[in-house]
């Protein structure tokens, strides 16, 4: 996720995203750069509208958390559910909605 933050940091300071820059962020911040992942990254961003990609990106997370969220009825057949189980299921729907965002971010 850093390798992504770094060039959605670039992009919101109207800098270039080019390996060179993402490397200086990504050192700046703490993280150890891999130049493979750097590559791949600014490769994957060349002639991606970044601004349009998070607008679509954001939309698809915000319209799917209300059903993620609905909590079922009291004294309904989930209530032998254990807890763990609820846990899971909800992260697995946080992670659905964060790899549909990335695919809108990198086509």
């Amino acid at each position: 996720m850093e390798y992504v933050y770094s060039a959605l940091l670039l992009h919101s300071a109207g800098k270039d995203v080019t390996e060179d820059a993402v490397t200086k962020v990504l050192k700046a911040a703490g993280v150890k750069a891999d130049s493979a992942r750097v590559k791949a990254l600014t490769t994957s961003l060349e002639g991606v509208n970044i601004d349009e990609a998070v607008a679509t990106a954001v939309a698809v997370p915000t319209a799917a958390a209300p059903a993620a969220a609905a909590a079922p009825a009291e004294g309904g057949a989930d209530e032998d559910k254990p807890k763990e189980e609820d846990k899971e299921e909800e992260d697995k729907v946080s992670e659905e909605d964060a790899a549909a965002g990335l695919s809108a971010l990198f086509g």
